[in-house]
């Protein structure tokens, strides 16, 4: 098993799903540079998932009242 540290496919798609303060954004650009920045970052991709999750259950739902 591989794991890849540099996955940035959700950070890209996490900054098209919604605005971010500029720090956020920095933070998602240029990768942690410290602690604090790593901690920040685990918490970013948690929020991710869980609007990803949203999402996919939103596109669902408008798929089945298409029907």
């Amino acid at each position: 098993m591989s794991t890849i540290w540099d996955d940035t496919s959700w950070k890209e798609e996490f900054l098209e799903l919604k605005t971010h303060k500029p720090d956020v954004v920095r933070l998602l650009i240029e990768g942690p540079k410290g602690f604090k920045d790593a901690w920040q970052l685990g918490a970013l991709h948690e929020e991710y998932k869980r609007l990803k999750k949203r999402f996919q259950q939103f596109q669902k739902e408008q798929e089945q009242q298409q029907q």
